[in-house]
């Protein structure tokens, strides 16, 4: 597993009120919920390598 690092940035209150409403209705945290969401972007944007299989 490798290390997290902290990462701080500031959204619209809009943004943030979504984000804890979508966390809330997945019964996790809003950092755990950005850390599923972050990836899978840069993923399908190509800027992240996919997982190898195990």
């Amino acid at each position: 597993m490798t290390k997290a690092h902290p990462l701080g940035f500031r959204v619209e209150s809009q943004i943030k009120e979504t984000l804890e409403k979508a966390a809330k209705e997945d019964h996790q945290s809003v950092s755990l919920l950005l850390e599923t969401i972050l990836p899978e972007r840069l993923r399908a944007e190509g800027l992240l390598q996919t997982k190898a299989s195990s």
